[in-house]
């Protein structure tokens, strides 16, 4: 204790001065004693008198992972003296505590850093002795994503409920605007609840806290309208034929009305309260039958006229895609499918795989996992459209490092990163004796460690990067990373069969490969939750100075190391990683052509963004990439974040792709000069950004990216205001951002193709399917493509059309369904010779599954051309399933469509799936290979071929028919008997008196066939030999 002295000065004059200190302290010579008042029953206090002591009474017990790895140094204390340690686990997850007090309601908690703390009752067993048994588990796993909130439609004065669910029991929950504006705490599964107003429309999010800190649902948001469902449609123009004129105006569009798919709330409950759920979209309510007037011809169309709150169509919602390596493509054959501990499929031979995503998923995390171990385990948070059909996605897997032995006695050291003249990015230091069993003994002998690096410095290997980068802060908001590299570790006996863990390992990270020094102290080490795909901090890292080797010298040089510390408790991926809060959109659409019309707008493409780090002094030579990121675009593009700088242009830079299907999109070009028109994006913004597709300088590469300077646009400058990058607060800017205002653009590359549907669909929105007799696609759950596969001779490209009616049903019979239009394939191994493949409409039940209708069908090439050739298995498929239509008409083909799915050798191609461009594009595929199972994209004319055209070119400006009589009578007379044969498809063959009718151009072949006995002629028609 202390002793103190205090004295008062009481002064008679002003000018009498007090000489020294107020007050005087000492310490006294022993410690004041203190009494204890703990009461202890059945014990006594313990010296410091902070618990209870009962002698003769032990505690023992284990913790251990959820891995079942025994947890060493967590802190054991009891509930109701929580900060009091009284235990520490050993390296085996095994703790003792003598003398400890017990009651029917103690509770002991178990906390270790990285792990959600647990509180557990002690037990009593059959010889009276007290035992505890705890299961740590991961604290990433403890802040489970929350999920989300619908996007609520609702209407004024009716009130709302916000529902906030989380698969644990964790409180409190609270709804937040959007500005963190606390509206309520609730616990449990509750709702904020509330009569609205039109002001009250906005964004609104749940956030859960727990011991372990804190996590946010993704935003909905609340739109609250007057009226719930506007019953005039909106506008929708759809492309007419080009061949269609209308009257008095020389638009080639016509307006058939749409409704805009939104949710509405349907009828109120009995306390006004506003039904949301899924069952309710504002669709179509009413379609008038009209009819365009196209000058030769009329063209019947059904428009939108009333739309009304109607029950809503729910697609399915898949991922589709295909497992390869990241080095050579190899695929990884029947691997395993995880989502969290559930396995749900095996990947096929080719690696490819097909996954049905619930309606109510936010975060779709998926595992492959390779049985063979050729390929390390790689979690991917797959990207999917919400509104129904699939997503394609190319997935890249690590191939595993080949083991190597250390002995576990011996402090080892394995560098990571090992490129050709470049010093590894850093060091994986392993002391003596740290490897143990998954039971905490320690292992001692051989161990065969193999680790993997996913080197940063490889931009093909972006691809491969697992997860999203992306972790949650202590507020709960998930915030991007930008890594240095991510390593996978694999330490197994020297059998290779038990896996083992190792503690104390030290993670040493070269600072030459950090080329942004503010990076260096905000490093820090995470590892990847196979569950949530969320990267998780294991710990931060420590500057120390380190003389090494230096690369290709004799010399030695110092150099500046960050040191982390970690253990290695499980199969984990590891990550060198930044925080990085310099943030932007970019915004991107895709067209489908280079016309880029705001009406040709593609949704479904998944646009890919990697984000790169420049070399100094070489802009356009990056150095490593950071980040991966992906975004599907919906009907007004995509916004993909992005690292930006606004102090250097060319601080970031980014590498853009588009995939729609598997198939790559063509980016905007840059060469010969940059067209600010084609681009998409006005100067001088565009020069800042330094534009460049991929083949910029180099005219052989592909044309299917591009990068530019993530530069952050100024809000100084006018110039940069209006995209195509958008500061990180501008998400809802960018995304409702006009088709008029910069972006960057992305192409299909294809023939010329035409589509008209008599019913109006859009194929990437599969909401906005209408039941209808005459719809193009009768079920909206599964879609089957159908087409014929058309052989044109001739040394030009022709457009080929079908024309689709009702065949066989009594609603639809000579009904027009719909147009497709395509030009041929130039066959590259073949001169002169080119193929199409056509879509037709298929035949089977209509939207009522009540009456099957055989579509009529007409195969009918646009130009100088006449029929030389069916398929003979295809005929006589038709002749066997009568009515069968008279092609008497040379320059067309007439056919009810084939109800079963025939294959290549009738030369028909039939492929049904949840999604219609999926069925559409593996169709085509097989179609231009010729094979009922195989995908190409170059035209194989001579293979699974329906029918063949002969096209030859019309002679221009010849002379008139009276000025080659007069010139050379006696050639042209013979032309003309030549021709009219020809025209007949009929020659006589000389030494013969019989006529057979043979392919132009095909005498050889068929000069071969078996002559017939018989006195009827009958027209001999070419088959097609069997596949």
């Amino acid at each position: 204790g202390r002793r103190t002295r205090r004295r008062t000065c009481h002064r008679s004059s002003t000018k009498i001065q007090c000489t020294g200190r107020h007050v005087e302290v000492q310490k006294c010579g022993n410690q004041c004693p203190v009494a204890c008042k703990r009461v202890c029953p059945g014990g006594r206090p313990s010296k410091d008198c902070s618990y209870c002591i009962c002698d003769g009474q032990t505690l023992h017990g284990t913790v251990f992972s959820v891995t079942g790895v025994p947890v060493p140094n967590a802190t054991v204390a009891l509930a109701s003296q929580a900060k009091v340690v009284r235990a520490h686990t050993d390296d085996k997850g095994q703790f003792k505590i003598d003398g400890l007090c017990t009651s029917p309601q103690t509770r002991v908690v178990i906390r270790k850093d990285k792990f959600a703390p647990v509180t557990l009752p002690v037990s009593n067993n059959s010889t009276d002795e007290l035992w505890v048994r705890a299961i740590l588990r991961s604290s990433g796993k403890e802040k489970k994503k929350l999920l989300d909130m619908d996007d609520p439609t609702l209407i004024i004065s009716c009130t709302v409920a916000l529902l906030c669910v989380m698969r644990d029991n964790v409180q409190p929950f609270a709804v937040e605007q959007q500005d963190h504006q606390n509206l309520t705490n609730i616990t449990g599964k509750k709702y904020y609840n509330g009569t609205l107003l039109n002001q009250q429309s906005g964004q609104y999010h749940c956030k859960a806290t727990s011991l372990t800190g804190s996590i946010k649902s993704t935003s909905a948001v609340l739109t609250v309208f007057g009226k719930s469902c506007n019953s005039t449609p909106d506008t929708h123009l759809i492309k007419l034929p080009l061949d269609c004129k209308q009257p008095g105006t020389e638009s080639k569009f016509y307006n058939a009305g749409r409704c805009p798919h939104n949710k509405c709330p349907g009828s109120l409950d009995f306390d006004m309260r506003c039904r949301d759920g899924s069952g309710f979209c504002c669709g179509v309510k009413q379609m008038d039958a009209r009819e365009i007037k196209c000058g030769r011809y009329t063209l019947p169309i059904k428009v939108v006229t009333e739309c009304g709150c109607q029950t809503c169509v729910e697609p399915k919602i898949l991922v589709r895609g295909r497992v390869v390596s990241a080095d050579n493509d190899e695929s990884l054959r029947f691997g395993h499918i995880y989502i969290g501990k559930e396995r749900i499929g095996t990947t096929g031979y080719q690696g490819g795989f097909t996954i049905q995503v619930s309606p109510d998923t936010q975060r779709f995390v998926v595992n492959f996992v390779d049985p063979s171990q050729k390929f390390i385990d790689t979690i991917k948070v797959f990207i999917f459209d919400k509104r129904g059909g699939s997503v394609y996605h190319d997935v890249k897997v690590m191939r595993k490092q080949e083991p190597v032995d250390i002995n576990a006695a011996e402090s080892n050291t394995i560098y990571l990163g090992e490129m050709k003249d470049e010093d590894p990015i850093g060091q994986l230091v392993i002391p003596p004796n740290s490897f143990h069993k998954n039971t905490g003994e320690v292992y001692e002998g051989t161990v065969k460690a193999s680790v993997t690096f996913l080197d940063p410095r490889n931009i093909t290997m972006a691809a491969a990067a697992p997860g999203d980068l992306n972790f949650v802060d202590n507020e709960g908001d998930m915030l991007p990373l930008r890594t240095y590299g991510m390593f996978s570790v694999d330490f197994r006996d020297g059998a290779n069969q038990e896996v083992l863990g190792a503690g104390a390992v030290q993670v040493l990270l070269d600072t030459e490969h950090v080329k942004m020094q503010e990076h260096i102290p905000a490093m820090k080490l995470w590892s990847l939750n196979p569950d949530t795909g969320i990267w998780e901090e294991e710990s931060n890292f420590q500057p120390t100075q380190t003389t090494i080797a230096g690369s290709g010298r004799n010399k030695r040089e110092e150099r500046t190391f960050l040191i982390g510390n970690m253990e290695i408790r499980e199969r984990r991926l590891f990550n060198l990683d930044v925080p990085e809060n310099r943030r932007c959109y970019v915004k991107v659409r895709a067209y489908m052509s280079d016309k880029f019309l705001p009406n040709e707008q593609l949704e479904g493409v998944v646009i890919n963004l990697i984000n790169l780090e420049p070399k100094p002094g070489y802009s356009s030579n990056p150095r490593a990439w950071g980040r991966f990121d992906s975004v599907i675009t919906g009907p007004n593009g995509a916004c993909l974040p992005a690292f930006c700088d606004a102090q250097r242009s060319d601080a970031y830079t980014a590498y853009v792709t588009a995939i729609m299907g598997g198939e790559e999109l063509e980016a905007a070009p840059s060469m010969p000069k940059m067209n600010p028109n084609i681009i998409g994006v006005s100067q001088p913004y565009l020069g800042k950004l330094d534009y460049q597709r991929s083949d910029h300088e180099d005219p052989a590469l592909k044309k299917t990216a591009f990068r530019i300077n993530l530069a952050k646009p100024n809000p100084n400058n006018f110039d940069e205001t209006n995209g195509p990058i958008y500061p990180y607060q501008s998400l809802i800017a960018c995304e409702n951002a006009p088709v008029d205002a910069n972006h960057f653009r992305f192409f299909r590359v294809e023939k010329d193709k035409y589509e008209y549907n008599v019913v109006p669909f859009e194929e990437s929105d599969l909401t906005s399917w209408t039941g209808d007799y005459l719809s193009w696609w009768p079920n909206p759950q599964e879609f089957r493509a159908c087409y014929i596969k058309v052989k044109i001779h001739g040394a030009t490209e022709i457009m080929v059309r079908s024309r689709n009616l009702g065949g066989t049903h009594p609603q639809t019979r000579g009904q027009l369904y719909g147009i497709r239009d395509i030009r041929s394939t130039r066959d590259l191994h073949h001169p002169n010779t080119s193929a199409a493949c056509l879509e037709f409409k298929c035949s089977g039940m209509l939207f009522d599954q009540g009456i099957v209708d055989r579509s009529l069908i007409s195969i009918i090439p646009q130009g100088n051309c006449r029929r030389v050739g069916i398929n003979g298995l295809l005929q006589e498929y038709l002749i066997k399933h009568p009515p069968v239509l008279q092609n008497n008409e040379s320059h067309a083909f007439n056919m009810l469509a084939p109800v079963d799915p025939l294959g290549h050798n009738y030369g028909i191609y039939t492929v049904t799936d949840q999604n219609p461009r999926v069925a559409k594009e593996i169709a085509i595929g097989r179609c231009f290979d010729g094979t009922s199972d195989g995908f190409s994209r170059e035209m194989k004319s001579d293979s699974g071929v329906a029918l063949t055209f002969s096209c030859p070119k019309r002679t221009v400006n010849r002379e008139s028919l009276f000025q080659r009589l007069q010139t050379n009578p006696g050639l042209t007379l013979t032309q003309m008997a030549r021709e009219m044969r020809e025209s007949q498809g009929l020659q006589v063959r000389r030494g013969s008196t019989q006529m057979v009718a043979y392919p132009f151009g095909q005498q050889g072949r068929s000069q071969n066939r078996r002559a017939t006995n018989t006195n009827r002629r009958r027209p001999a028609t070419r088959t097609q030999p069997r596949q």
